[in-house]
């Protein structure tokens, strides 16, 4: 899990480009896309490459648990995620989205 801690935004090419979730040491995580205006948050769980979102906020109350995988290459992160009861776990990362890690300064 610690891999993961920090801000990871989608890269040009994918989705939804900006989209940025920040994951957090105490297992919160918060998500900002500011081209719609949308936010979320929620806890998050990981083992191994297995990862779990339970987003209890949401702009347009997309809520639930999220299941799927991830893996953090350097500055990259592949995250292929899906809303659990809708679909199986992906079995592995093939059709993952791409972050790129964001460095933050702080003031």
């Amino acid at each position: 899990m610690q891999d993961l801690i920090g801000t990871w935004a989608q890269i040009e090419g994918q989705p939804y480009p900006g989209l940025a979730f920040t994951f957090y040491p105490d297992g919160t995580f918060s998500a900002v896309y500011e081209m719609m205006s949308i936010t979320s948050a929620g806890t998050y769980t990981t083992d191994g490459e297995l990862i779990e979102l339970n987003q209890t906020q949401h702009s347009f109350g997309l809520i639930g648990l999220f299941v799927g995988r991830y893996q953090v290459e350097g500055t990259r992160l592949l995250l292929n995620v899906v809303a659990s009861g809708s679909q199986e776990r992906p079995a592995d990362l093939s059709g993952a989205v791409v972050y790129e890690k964001v460095l933050q300064v702080k003031d």
